[in-house]
């Protein structure tokens, strides 16, 4: 090989080096919480809500219980029942996660496991068929988490999630092998791949089930992916998808724009509803796009732009610009968990029938003042799906990125500063403190 390729390969690894020191550098200090909280503990709290759900994932069952499975790969899909507590109001705010503070975790005060089961494919079916005829609806809602989330991480927010839109729908969560690392993106986007197989047999089986009257699907980040393959597998496989497929919400999708074409294409005229959240600030997928080439992601392009405004509109897309929308985020990537009043209102709005536009909505800088008091969305899918705030890269899931940046600079002393000099090579630097 020659001294030039060298020389170029040595590049391409430098800068991809530094494009994830880059985005370390924004999670770079984040405080850390208790791991392994997934033990069962008795339900000693009766003030505390809870939410049963059906875990379907291609992650490896981990040997400790309290963490039940791992950021590897499964050698086949698994399933299990698990039932979630969440504290009451009076401790925990909308769009929030209660993290333990110390173990074991208390059901008055934290979110806590208090049944986890893992079962059969035919147990998980004989679940899936009695608790959706207990749905007034006979929905069922999908959740495909993002990048960067441990097996605890996924499954604490879509209880939340469940919870907060006071939703009807039996929750689904599908998660799949994620290292819950910031420097795991190859790994994880490869992890998606891994699991589209197993999701488009999950769907092939909620359209055959007779008891299922509507599925809608969320997805977040990366997760867009995994979600809009396994959907356009189905559709190619069975001539299109079916009508039960009603909503598909696709929040910060790290997804190429020129890709998301062609898998939309490949559906069909007969697609589900698209609902797409956008932000311009989206710094994680600003990452993202040097990363693949500097194409535009689907989740940060401006939807008033050519050519996406008429594309967008030719295809029934709906689109919410939530640019202007203050964050707490410090990515941008995660608006929904930071603007929880935000969210219930285009739930509650999208659950009374009218028409989901942004323009109508007013998203803008006041809109917290707008939404004081706005009535949590209707049980609805569509309104739930809409309403639901959505964690992009949890903070307290990144102890573990050491490592990984010493492998990639050689030496444990440099990480900081190359956090921190990774920082240059974003468009808002000033943002690197």
């Amino acid at each position: 090989m020659s001294t030039g390729v060298i020389s170029k390969l040595k590049v391409g690894r430098t800068t991809n080096a530094l494009l994830a020191l880059a985005l370390v550098g924004l999670l770079f200090g984040c405080a850390s919480r208790p791991t392994n909280v997934l033990l069962p503990v008795a339900d000693t709290s009766p003030s505390s809500s809870k939410v049963e759900m059906l875990v379907a994932t291609t992650r490896s069952r981990s040997i400790n219980p309290a963490e039940m499975y791992t950021g590897e790969r499964g050698l086949a899909p698994s399933f299990a029942e698990i039932t979630v507590s969440i504290p009451p109001a009076s401790v925990r705010k909308v769009g929030e996660v209660a993290w333990p503070k110390k173990l074991p975790s208390n059901p008055a005060t934290d979110f806590a496991v208090v049944r986890a089961e893992e079962i059969t494919p035919e147990t998980a079916k004989g679940w899936l068929s009695a608790s959706v005829r207990k749905s007034p609806d006979r929905s069922v809602l999908v959740f495909i988490h993002g990048f960067n989330n441990r097996f605890e991480d996924s499954l604490y927010r879509f209880a939340q999630i469940a919870k907060d839109t006071g939703t009807d729908s039996v929750p689904i969560l599908v998660t799949w092998p994620s290292r819950g690392s910031a420097l795991a993106y190859g790994y994880d986007r490869e992890s998606t791949n891994y699991t589209r197989n197993a999701l488009e047999l999950l769907f092939q089986y909620l359209a055959r089930d007779p008891d299922i009257k509507e599925v809608s699907i969320l997805a977040h980040s990366m997760g867009n992916w995994l979600a809009l393959e396994g959907l356009r597998q189905m559709a190619i496989r069975n001539g299109g998808l079916p009508a039960k497929f009603k909503n598909v919400m696709l929040a910060a999708p790290d997804v190429d724009v020129d890709v998301f074409r062609t898998q939309i294409a490949d559906m069909g005229k007969q697609h589900p509803q698209f609902t797409l959240f956008v932000s311009q600030d989206d710094r994680a997928l600003k990452i993202s796009r040097r990363v693949w080439g500097n194409i535009p992601r689907l989740g940060s392009i401006d939807p008033e732009q050519a050519p996406y405004k008429e594309e967008l509109a030719s295809n029934n897309i709906t689109v919410i610009d939530l640019t202007k929308v203050k964050s707490g985020d410090r990515l941008h990537h995660g608006k929904f968990a930071s603007s929880p009043q935000i969210v219930q209102l285009i739930g509650a709005r999208i659950a009374g029938g009218q028409a989901l536009t942004d323009n109508r909505i007013g998203l803008g800088d006041t809109i917290v003042q707008a939404t004081t008091g706005a009535a949590a969305a209707a049980g609805s899918a569509a309104g739930l799906v809409i309403s639901a705030p959505v964690a992009a890269i949890d903070q307290n899931t990144r102890e573990n990125y050491g490592n990984q940046v010493e492998n990639l600079t050689g030496s444990p002393s440099s990480q900081a500063n190359n956090a921190n000099k990774g920082c240059t090579l974003r468009a808002t630097s000033n943002d690197c403190k």
